[in-house]
């Protein structure tokens, strides 16, 4: 291949992943106050349409793009975590869990069976939506850094934080699925454009 067709394979490379993951970053914003199944499988649909063709093809982003990109694919990352994984959550258990007032999920506490007082709820994992922001950012950073280690980093972070709160099934369910999730959407979104520039 000479060095004119490899520089418009390049270009088009280069403008397609920028329009899908505009596209994709539009969708989960869209998505964002509530989180519906049609836009978030386009965008997720477009994420992994992105990881396919730069894993095919041979050609690495110019500089300058792969930092317009990697701020692009940041955005993505850390902001379309969030409906994703809500989504996800939703769906695993088939929205019975209550969401708190503060970010957290109700959950019903024991009632003592002798005082013969009624069950109330407490919320737990408060701070959730934060915690996936950052988690995300972080994640997305260290696999473009080239530390992808920062995975086990933020897992275990989150697992040692959170270990008190995790009592009830529910709680230790929507904790597992809801870092599973947010961790997949951030892995992917950096691996497009890790694989993108380097």
């Amino acid at each position: 291949m000479d060095i004119q067709a490899e520089a418009i394979a390049i270009a088009v490379l280069t403008i397609f992943l920028f329009l899908a993951l505009c596209a994709a970053l539009v969708l989960v914003t869209v998505a964002l106050r509530t989180p519906a199944a049609a836009p978030l499988g386009v965008a997720g649909g477009l994420v992994v349409l992105c990881l396919i063709v730069v894993a095919v093809l041979p050609y690495d982003v110019p500089v300058l793009f792969g930092a317009i990109l990697a701020v692009l694919g940041t955005a993505l990352a850390t902001l379309g975590g969030n409906p994703f994984t809500r989504w996800i959550l939703g769906v695993a258990d088939g929205g019975r869990t209550a969401e708190g007032p503060r970010g957290g999920i109700l959950v019903e506490l024991m009632a003592d069976s002798a005082a013969a007082t009624p069950p109330r709820q407490e919320e737990i994992l408060r701070g959730g939506t934060t915690i996936g922001y950052l988690e995300r950012a972080s994640v997305t950073l260290g696999i473009l850094a080239g530390f992808p280690g920062v995975v086990a980093v933020v897992v275990a972070l989150k697992g040692v934080g959170r270990f008190t709160e995790l009592a009830t099934p529910a709680a230790r369910e929507r904790f597992i699925v809801g870092t599973m999730a947010s961790l997949l959407w951030a892995c992917a979104v950096a691996g497009v454009i890790r694989l993108a520039i380097w």
